[in-house]
């Protein structure tokens, strides 16, 4: 993956063809962009767009900016990433990604073609805020969950019930789960303080970009009704909801997500 020196730091991304609309994912909290390679890069090469993927802030080889950060540092990461790449894009973000996709397109709507936004959220919740809360804390003070209840509390707050009723599918999830742990990096820490911000909804109003905005049904960490609220914020904005999906949706349901995002993106 080629590091470019952009906004003031060391950014990773990769981009997949040479040909087509461009196209910037932008993934969630401690998760690479690589993320996105299992199945939505692979579903809009086929459709014929140019692909491009970013290790944000806080995510080695990217520079993990473990003193601190602030949503507008990656809104304009991904801004400068698209300037460096030639000119405007779709950009699609999920969870924290989705969060810097609005406010990008709320500042820069000169870069942005389309916007998409995943497991989204406009405001603080209280359940969300309390989990990031205790996430930290578990770091701060240096506990390591145990591998298999790390897996497990994992798998029930991020997975939907449908996927937890496969046998086969949730011992898939557990074993990656219980091989990341619950360790995270400096950089990581850094990002999970993104989770406490005002609400944004009323300032949604003044973007005029096109905006698909993605909820999912069974989402713990970021329930639909917090997506769906970001939607109506928006003036034109489309909601879609994605049956038997939680907060990984897009790796769950990824042929109904692909194909919400292959049929916006074209327009």
């Amino acid at each position: 993956m080629p590091i470019a020196s952009l906004n003031g730091i060391n950014l990773s991304y990769d981009v997949r063809g040479d040909d087509g609309d461009l196209v910037v994912l932008v993934m969630g909290t401690g998760s690479p962009g690589r993320v996105w390679h299992a199945h939505q890069v692979p579903a809009l090469r086929a459709a014929g767009f140019r692909v491009a993927t970013v290790d944000n802030r806080g995510i080695p080889p990217t520079d993990e900016c473990a003193d601190g950060m602030v949503i507008g540092d990656l809104v304009g990461d991904v801004a400068a990433l698209i300037e460096h790449l030639g000119g405007r894009a779709a950009v699609v973000g999920t969870s924290m990604g989705a969060r810097v996709t609005q406010e990008l397109a709320l500042a820069r709507p000169d870069l942005v073609t389309r916007a998409v936004m995943l497991a989204t959220a406009g405001r603080k919740d209280p359940v969300q805020s309390a989990l990031s809360r205790g996430e930290r804390a578990l770091h701060d003070k240096g506990i390591t969950l145990p591998g298999e209840y790390h897996a497990a509390v994992s798998a029930i707050v991020n997975l939907s019930p449908a996927t937890l009723r496969d046998p086969v599918a949730v011992r898939d999830w557990l074993d990656v789960f219980e091989y990341t742990g619950s360790a995270i990096s400096a950089g990581v820490r850094a990002q999970m303080e993104l989770n406490d911000f005002d609400s944004r909804l009323a300032a949604y109003a003044a973007i005029t970009v096109p905006c698909l905005v993605i909820g999912f049904a069974d989402d713990r960490v970021l329930p639909p009704h917090l997506a769906r609220e970001v939607a109506e914020a928006i003036p034109g904005a489309r909601y879609e909801e994605v049956a038997d999906a939680g907060h990984y949706g897009f790796l769950e349901r990824p042929a109904e997500v692909n194909r919400l995002l292959v049929d916006f993106l074209r327009g």
